[in-house]
């Protein structure tokens, strides 16, 4: 157990008072961020149910370390009370849910700014506070919002296979970092002018966001760009390769230097579709189809570390796809220590992803595992001026709950 004092002082983000009530993945994860690079988050879940992300084994372990956590029904006329005294205290509240979620229950931006007027508040939904009311109140997850977002369309194997969802929760993670980042920015204006800010982040915005030119491709040229899988839409030469051994190689066969180091490893050197200073093969091309297979035969008769050591060594972008178990075993993953060992409150010592980015001067850490579920809820209030035998009087309403051992 544990309460906001007990947080150590450290970070980028030290003294930032974050407040976190969304689920899952695409509000939570934001929070998680800032609360290893020092900042204090408070976690709470609904008394209702856990977060759902407890139900995947290692999620809730990766993802909630170095949080305070409380276990509220927020609805409830105790819980609204509770709640307020969290927005009071925090300098960020973040949440996700379906839109207007919280105003219906009488609890909206207006109503917190009152209550603490520099209060910078997040609202992550699928599709957002405003607009068609028919959307608005829809449910969403993460391949939700890589349909609708468009995401999900060009992902995939050219057809007729299906378009395929981007894993794991690739549309979450998008969210919560922009969530991340708008918080923190709207938390540096409100130094500024003292006045609070809400921000509004769909998950369906953020896919259509991350695509690059195929939106104005579309409104410019009229051109809705398929599927092409692992390869390049436009590039051939840019693509996954299967090697000798069964593993596979991502090579990027592209750009003056690549194709001039490149070529003569493939034995298209002296090829008259590969004229000196050519920068690229374009795919559907006779020169782009003859760079594929050619890149292919050469996979054929290697291994994936020797592909990877003799494009590497010609100076050509190439890497080996990675899994979990291999990246453990590469050396630079070992150098730069991605991966790391901390002690959490539900399995001991557990091996997990570090803390990334790196801060020279400042470093983020890992001080606490991921709390059990409601662990903190009677440290927490008394902190907030809560007596014991209140904490126990909301317990027993169900406006508190705990997981066994923790109350």
């Amino acid at each position: 157990m544990a309460k906001t004092s007990d947080v150590p002082k450290f970070g980028q983000l030290s003294g930032l008072k974050v407040l976190s009530t969304g689920t899952v993945v695409a509000q939570p994860f934001a929070a998680m961020l800032m609360a290893e690079a020092g900042a204090t988050v408070i976690h709470v879940e609904s008394a209702v149910a856990p977060d759902t992300c407890r139900a995947i084994r290692y999620a809730w372990n990766q993802e909630h370390r170095n949080e305070l956590t409380m276990a509220l029904n927020i609805p409830t006329p105790e819980g609204k009370e509770i709640f307020l005294k969290l927005i009071r205290w925090a300098d960020i509240w973040m949440e996700s849910s379906k839109g207007g979620t919280y105003a219906k229950w009488g609890l909206t931006d207006e109503v917190l700014w009152k209550e603490n007027p520099k209060l910078v508040i997040v609202h992550v939904s699928g599709f957002g506070q405003e607009g068609d009311p028919n959307y608005v109140s829809r449910a969403s997850y993460d391949a939700i919002g890589q349909a609708f977002g468009g995401y999900m369309f060009i992902n995939g194997m050219p057809e007729p296979n299906p378009p395929m969802r981007a894993v794991p929760y690739t549309c979450d993670y998008v969210t919560a970092l922009n969530a991340c980042w708008a918080a923190l920015a709207a938390y540096i204006n409100v130094q500024k002018t003292g006045k609070g800010e809400s921000i509004d982040i769909a998950q369906f915005e953020m896919m259509m966001k991350i695509q690059l030119h195929y939106p104005m491709t579309y409104f410019q040229d009229g051109e809705v760009i398929p599927r092409f899988g692992n390869a390049d839409p436009k590039f051939a030469g840019y693509s996954a390769y299967k090697c000798k051994d069964g593993n596979y190689v991502f090579i990027g066969l592209v750009g003056g230097g690549p194709m001039k180091r490149g070529l003569p490893l493939i034995g298209l050197e002296n090829d008259p579709d590969f004229p000196p200073g050519m920068q690229l093969a374009l795919r559907g091309t006779p020169a782009g189809t003859k760079l594929d297979e050619a890149i292919q035969r050469f996979c054929d008769q290697h291994t994936a570390e020797e592909v990877d050591k003799i494009f590497l060594e010609a100076e050509v972008p190439c890497s080996i796809i990675l899994n979990v178990q291999m990246a453990e075993k590469n050396p630079h993953y070992i150098a730069r220590e991605v991966f790391t060992e901390w002690e959490d409150p539900q399995y001991g010592k557990v091996k997990g992803v570090n803390t990334v980015p790196r801060f020279k001067k400042n470093p983020s850490k890992i001080w606490r595992g991921a709390p059990l579920y409601g662990m903190d809820n009677d440290d927490l209030l008394r902190e907030f001026g809560y007596s014991d035998e209140k904490i126990e009087e909301l317990y027993q309403k169900g406006v508190l709950k705990a997981g066994k051992g923790c109350h």
